[in-house]
């Protein structure tokens, strides 16, 4: 899978704008990919300023986005028919040790059908990338999916890692 070459500017500055928000509507996209599991759609949205991920009538979106809660750290809740689990890491780098980790990840992404990657102008490193994790063999009716925003400006790599279950 080739990387979305993105005609937008690099809205996001660094890793500690992102805000956190579930249930928002979908929002304008650049590019959406949406990956069939268990029967369901998850679709995958890069977003001018990051990510959103819609499952049915759940979203998570991570983004700068003006009143809205900081990244958690950890976030674990119930939402309707849904347990949800959230977690996110942010690892600084040296500029070489940057390179190898957004390098690094295009490559592991390069060949999935189940990824979305973008890459910003202005540097190959700019990247919003989702990958939707395969599916549980012990949680069939389970969803999850991972995300990384790179920072080329403070060498920053956000990773964030969700579980959304059916509880019913």
């Amino acid at each position: 899978m080739l990387p979305a070459a993105l005609d937008i500017p690099y809205a996001d500055t660094r890793a500690d704008a992102l805000s956190f928000a579930l249930g928002l509507a979908p929002l304008d996209a650049l590019a959406v990919r949406t990956v069939e599991r268990s029967g369901q759609a998850v679709e995958l949205r890069l977003l001018g300023a990051s990510h959103q991920v819609i499952v049915g009538a759940f979203s998570e979106t991570v983004a700068c986005l003006p009143g809205h809660d900081r990244l958690p750290g950890r976030f674990r809740g119930r939402i309707r028919d849904w347990s949800y689990e959230f977690r996110d890491e942010t690892r600084v780098h040296d500029a070489a040790g940057f390179r190898r980790a957004v390098e690094g990840l295009l490559a592991d992404l390069d060949t999935r059908d189940d990824a979305l990657v973008g890459v910003f102008p202005g540097s190959p490193h700019a990247v919003t990338a989702l990958a939707v994790d395969p599916a549980d063999p012990a949680a069939p009716t389970g969803y999850g999916w991972r995300t990384w925003h790179t920072y080329p400006q403070t060498q920053e790599v956000v990773m964030t890692r969700s579980l959304l279950r059916d509880l019913r």
